[in-house]
């Protein structure tokens, strides 16, 4: 078993201006970042580079852009945990765009979920999620982390008003995150996954 800290990308879904993910994202990164086991690379979607290579992926005519390329950033983890809100019942636009621009980089990993949204706290974006995943040959963890009514959720600050039940939820969520991980990478090593 290798010791190494796995590699761990957390994917911010949404490109909205005035966001809420950022509240959430910069909680959940802070929790993730305090585990020695992982080493943590956030991928923002809405970083103008990627945003601008998502953008050239729409047109043939345009070719690849030549910025980070997103291909590489998702193909370098070994993990992934995607943020995502819940719009119209299902997840953005912008995160469909991106899970398609790649394909093999996703097999054979592990993927993880927080929402948040209304009501049902972006559980209904997270269902949707795993069947593209799957499809992805990826493998989708069960315990997912979700903020119902999420603006209710965090004070003034960006804290939890509840922070030691979310973090008890997000510790449950990175110990199979890093079971799974460290698993699927000796699988992989031991025998290249095909599809």
């Amino acid at each position: 078993m290798s010791s190494s800290p796995l590699k761990v990308g957390v994917i911010i879904g949404s490109v909205r201006s005035g966001r809420f993910a950022d509240t959430v994202a910069d909680w959940f990164v802070s929790e993730a970042r305090r585990r020695h086991d992982m080493d943590v690379e956030v991928i923002d979607l809405s970083e103008p580079a990627l945003l601008e290579e998502l953008k050239l992926s729409l047109d043939p005519a345009e070719g690849p852009a030549k910025a980070p390329r997103l291909d590489r950033r998702i193909a370098g983890q070994e993990a992934y945990v995607v943020i995502t809100p819940e719009y119209n019942h299902g997840y953005p636009a912008s995160l469909k765009l991106a899970i398609d621009y790649v394909y093999s980089e996703w097999r054979a990993k592990p993927v993880s979920f927080v929402s948040y949204g209304g009501l049902a706290g972006g559980q209904r974006a997270v269902e949707q999620l795993r069947q593209v995943f799957a499809e992805m040959h990826a493998v989708t963890l069960r315990d997912t982390l979700s903020f119902h009514n999420a603006w209710e959720q965090f004070d003034d600050e960006g804290k939890p008003r509840d922070p030691d039940n979310v973090s008890k939820a997000a510790t449950v969520l990175f110990d199979q995150l890093a079971w799974w991980g460290q698993t699927l990478r000796e699988g992989r090593a031991k025998r290249p996954y095909e599809a």
